[in-house]
């Protein structure tokens, strides 16, 4: 009796605790939503195929530590380290990799210490930690501070022998060189000054054990690791063009302008071999030089014995190389130890200028990584075509014929039109039944067609490489791939550009997107040209300007193209439209721009006069202050795509107070140092037409980070309070009062008087990396903003808590508005955050763009991993539930359907007995 009485009780507590469970059902995990992990540009790497479990051991340009699968090249670790220039990894050292005693990073037998990987991070303090490559994990570390931090930045680190030497050099002077045993931490009591009054900071590498220095046709060399400190002078045959490069894998070879060229009077090297890459290891137990060159997109892999320089036949190869990838570099390779000793056992690891890791073997690409995904500067989601079906429908309601220019809107065209389609429909159909229809294209091929919602579109990333990607967010298939070699991001701190020109809804017409960006060598405008479905060239492609742009504004759309032209404004204030058809819609155009560094900002109005363009500066503002120490480090401007649906808020009494909705209101944010407060924050709302500061607040004792989000009539930003040590969130609405001066037609030169402005300040329990508002086609749905953290997660916060209408106390008033009560802390439930486990590491940016329902907003989060997901705010009030009963439904419709019948033919009987009474 008690054993049931206990396990009534047992159950009914589990019942409770289940019942009280809120999370996301394990069949929507990774539904609607997917992650692409990262590591960054590849920085230094380890191939062992030799190992128990073959692994590729490499650090990157991001402060990440990673082990990858040889086979397929997907992560079987990663540990991603503190930001720069804290994580900044110095060195990589990797143990029973090579057969010298030299190249070992292994404790002691017999010590508690063991370890097999070893890095060596930052430098101030600089961290040396030792890891179990296995299994990514940190087994100890030790730090050292140095005694002059700012010469400490430019410090180096080798190993040799157990001991770990760190070199500071001091520029045109001397080095000081301490050496520490590894794995404690402990001073081995070598510490030198080497007087060197010739290095430089851009002709000097650390090679090894040596540090080299150019010096016009000669090299000059030291071996740190010997207690000579004897000075090696090498001469050149010629003077160098291009900068020294150290020979990973031997110690005192430096590459000169593509040769081989060694300071080591111990190490012999290939003199006569000539390349653009090389890489150092073993074949059948002889040590080898493998060299690496492009030509013609071919790519070539040879390689030599270093003790006879005599070729490696079993590893010459040569394969097809894609242009998306770049110019390619040989980082690392290994070959397994066979009896036969072929060489297809050996596996080339190459990094390119794209920022991709490519994997060759057996000459061909084995497998690749795209590590450009993680520096992602802009996105755009872009609907897909039609199917042929519905383009022809399409095409049919808008009243088009042969041509774009007829508009034939008479019946009988009409209808001669929707009989010879349907015709055609009912022949594309039966030919497709019996298997003689027409192929289905590349795009329909590739699953590239709009679905009803239209919630499947192609995602298209812009990387700060100058690659750009197709991609479906449905899937995270890469469909296309470009790169844009020698391009980089404007001056003022401003990064490359992704337009659309023309979208997918123009049938038959193609998409046009447009990337914008500077020239390297001259620092011209580069303007390319493509079709976001496809990925080719469109509209002549490439395109060099010849002229910098200062500015750039996108005009309305053409009637004879659908396509939309993008207004530059150069260095010298001329105007210029492309394409040049587009040129007279830019009349009247108010234009402005923004000094980052003096605060300053200037207002342009374009006119179109006598077939030419010219600009005409009508306003400018200082933010900089009297003695401009402010500088800008933040703008926002609002959506150029979001509908505002309600004009103004009801309030508890029925009247209505109307928002403050100007779309020429642009948010800047300054910050200057303040011998009293620190650091002050200003906030100003600048009408950029008219150049009118419609209203400013002043920060004290805050500071950067900041992040900041501009929609319809309210702001929010954030930014680190350093009175109190916490993160805050600001919040500002702006309204026109209880009457409306213009409902119709919104004039910057004809205003109305100065908004009410409700403001409030939260407090966030996190550190916030950007904000972003949800958006959707027209604007009905409830506005969320999405939080992005320090630490990954995706918080969706409804606007009603980050109201500043919010009241202190709970009043009639506000509970008829729906207000909640001010309560300073924001709630982070675990429930609201979208990417639940999948967290974002280094988090940057997030991009949102509406989907076919009004619904839902499409998000995608960048930083060094990519997120992909939905978010519906105010539910998916316009689409059916997963769990819809459709077999109910149907069940109720046959039987209602039914019993109409029924009744209606009992009901005539009725009648007619009736009739013959």
């Amino acid at each position: 009796m008690m054993d049931k009485k206990f396990g009534a009780g047992l159950g009914f507590a589990v019942l409770l605790l289940v019942g009280a469970c809120s999370a996301l059902y394990e069949d929507q995990i990774k539904k609607f939503d997917w992650r692409a992990e990262n590591v960054g540009k590849l920085q230094q790497s380890v191939v062992d195929l030799n190992h128990f479990q073959p692994r590729i051991l490499l650090s990157t340009e991001e402060g990440v530590v990673a082990s990858v699968n040889v086979k397929t090249g997907d992560l079987v670790w990663r540990q991603v380290l503190e930001q720069k220039p804290r994580g900044a990894i110095k060195l990589l050292q990797v143990s029973g990799f090579s057969d010298e005693s030299s190249d070992t990073a292994a404790a002691p037998i017999g010590s508690n210490l063991g370890f097999d990987m070893l890095t060596v991070q930052g430098h101030a303090p600089a961290l040396v930690r030792g890891w179990n490559s296995n299994l990514g994990a940190i087994e100890w570390e030790w730090s050292t501070m140095p005694l002059n931090t700012e010469r400490a930045q430019e410090a180096l680190w080798f190993y040799s022998h157990s001991v770990l030497y760190h070199v500071v050099p001091a520029w045109r002077s001397h080095l000081e060189v301490t050496a520490y045993f590894a794995s404690s931490g402990h001073s081995t009591g070598s510490s030198s000054k080497v007087i060197a009054s010739w290095i430089t900071a851009e002709s000097c590498l650390l090679c090894g054990s040596y540090y080299v220095c150019l010096d016009g046709k000669q090299l000059i060399s030291i071996d740190l690791a010997s207690k000579s400190g004897q000075v090696i002078r090498t001469t050149l045959e010629s003077q160098p063009q291009g900068k020294l490069k150290a020979l990973a894998g031997l110690s005192g070879v430096v590459i000169v302008d593509g040769k081989l060229i060694s300071v080591n009077k111990d190490q012999s090297v290939c003199n006569s071999l000539q390349s653009s890459s090389y890489a150092v290891g073993s074949f059948n137990f002889r040590k080898i030089v493998v060299y690496a060159d492009l030509a013609s997109n071919i790519l070539k892999i040879n390689a030599v014995y270093l003790d006879n320089c005599s070729p490696v036949v079993e590893l010459e190869q040569s394969l097809p190389f894609p242009e998306h990838f770049g110019t390619p570099q040989l980082n690392s390779f290994d070959c397994m130890h066979r009896k036969s000793g072929d060489g297809k056992g050996c596996l080339f690891l190459l990094s390119t200028s794209a920022e991709s890791i490519v994997a060759v073997q057996q000459g061909k690409i084995r497998w690749s990584r795209e590590e450009s995904l993680a520096n992602v500067i802009d996105s755009l989601f872009v609907d897909l075509p039609l199917a042929d079906s519905e383009g022809t429908l399409e095409r049919e309601m808008k009243g088009k014929a042969g041509d774009f220019k007829s508009f034939d809107r008479d019946i009988a065209s009409a209808f001669l039109r929707r009989i010879t389609t349907q015709a055609v429909q009912i022949r594309s159909l039966f030919l497709h039944v019996i298997g003689l229809g027409p192929p289905p294209t590349a795009t329909q091929r590739a699953g590239l067609v709009r679905d009803s919602f239209g919630l499947h579109k192609m995602l298209v990333l812009l990387t700060q490489t100058g690659k750009i990607f197709g991609v479906d967010n449905i899937s995270g298939k890469h469909h296309w791939q470009l790169y844009l070699p020698n391009v980089i991001g404007f001056d003022n701190a401003e990064n490359m550009r992704l337009i659309v020109q023309r979208s997918a809804k123009h049938f038959p017409l193609q998409p046009l997107c447009t990337i914008l960006a500077k020239d390297v060598a001259n620092g011209n405008g580069v303007l390319y040209r493509f079709n976001p479905i496809t990925g080719l060239a469109a509209e002549g492609g490439l395109l060099q300007l010849d002229y910098k742009i200062k500015q750039l504004s996108l005009l309305k759309e053409t009637e004879k193209d659908f396509v939309r032209g993008i207004l530059l404004l150069d260095a010298s204030n001329e105007v210029h439209v492309y394409p040049q058809h587009a040129t007279p819609l830019a009349d009247g155009l108010y234009l402005y721009t923004a000094d980052v560094k003096t605060a300053e900002l200037y207002g342009y109005f374009v006119k179109y006069a006598g077939g030419k363009l010219s600009s005409t500066h009508i306003w400018n503002a200082r933010l900089g202050g009297h003695n401009s120490e402010q500088q800008i480090i933040g703008v926002a401007a609002k959506n150029p795509i979001e509908h505002v649906h309600s004009q103004g808020r009801v309030l508890g009494d029925r009247s209505v107070l109307y928002k403050y909705i100007n779309p020429n209101l642009v948010a800047f944010v300054t910050q200057a140092p303040d011998a009293t407060h620190k650091s002050v924050l200003n906030l100003y709302l600048v009408d950029v037409v008219s150049g009118s500061v419609i209203f400013t607040m002043t920060h004290r004792k805050v500071r950067a980070p900041l992040s900041i989000v501009h929609s319809e009539n309210w702001l929010a930003y954030s930014y680190f309070n350093e009175k109190v040590r916490r993160t805050e969130i600001t919040t500002i609405e702006l309204y026109e009062g209880k009457t409306q001066a213009n409902s119709s037609v919104w004039s910057s030169l004809q205003a109305p008087p100065m908004p009410l402005v409700e403001r409030q300040s939260y407090i966030i329990p996190t550190l916030v990396e950007v904000l972003r508002e949800t958006i959707t086609e027209r604007g009905i749905t409830n506005k969320h903003v999405l939080i992005g953290t320090a630490s990954g997660s995706i918080v969706e916060m409804p606007w009603h808590l980050l109201d500043p209408r919010r009241p202190i106390a709970s009043t009639t008033q506000g509970r008829e508005e729906g207000a909640i009560p001010y309560i300073p802390e924001l709630p982070l439930p675990t429930e609201s955050y979208i990417n639940y486990n999948q967290t974002v590491a280094r988090l940057r940016n997030i991009y949102t763009a509406p989907s076919g329902l009004e619904s839902t907003c499409l998000v995608v989060a960048t930083g060094l991993d990519l997120f992909v997901t939905r978010v519906a705010p105010s539910k998916t009030f316009d689409l059916l539930k997963e769990d819809f009963d459709y077999i109910l439904i149907s069940i109720v419709l046959v039987a209602l359907t039914s019993g109409s019948l029924i009744v209606k033919h009992l009901a005539s009987r009725k009648l007619l007995k009736q009739a013959w009474k």
